[in-house]
């Protein structure tokens, strides 16, 4: 097991939003439930206080923790994607039933939690050999929500759309 393990915090919905991940990523797994021992300031004997799960093999915690903290785009989890394809297909799956779109390949998926969606092409335009094509990708991708790939070569070409 890793040392260090993120926890998010929910208020009543870790069990729901570890089962949402579990329907967006194929390589996630609902690992335990865990009721409360006892009354607490967030949940009462026998709710649930957490879920472990786990997406790509990186264990996740979910808490129960109530409504006193919410998450933020400070933190965010980063998906490496094959393709455009892949890149689109969490996108529409993360951001369906509430999530908000973002800049630059960021969203919030319905729970509150933050996602960089990114497709690994976008490294080869970002960064690049040509600094000036490097500089238009850059340009281009802070006027996205989605990541286009397509529309990133471009830039970095310097083709006319």
């Amino acid at each position: 097991m890793p040392r260090i393990t993120p926890c998010l915090w929910f208020d009543g919905q870790a069990e729901e939003a570890a089962a949402f991940y579990a329907s967006v990523f194929p390589d996630c797994e609902v690992v335990s439930v865990t009721p409360a021992p006892g009354d607490n300031p967030s949940t009462r004997a026998g709710e649930v206080l957490m879920v472990t799960f786990t997406i790509a093999g990186q264990p996740f915690t979910a808490l129960n923790g109530g409504p006193q903290f919410q998450l933020s785009e400070a933190v965010s989890f980063e998906i490496d994607c094959a393709d455009q394809a892949e890149a689109d297909r969490y996108w529409d799956a993360l951001v369906q039933g509430g999530g908000e779109h973002s800049q630059c390949g960021w969203l919030k998926d319905r729970f509150g939690v933050s996602w960089q969606v990114i497709p690994r092409q976008v490294g080869d335009y970002l960064g690049g050999p040509d600094p000036a094509g490097a500089a238009r990708a850059m340009q281009a991708m802070l006027e996205m929500s989605r990541l286009d790939v397509e529309a990133l070569r471009r830039a970095y070409e310097g083709a006319a759309d």
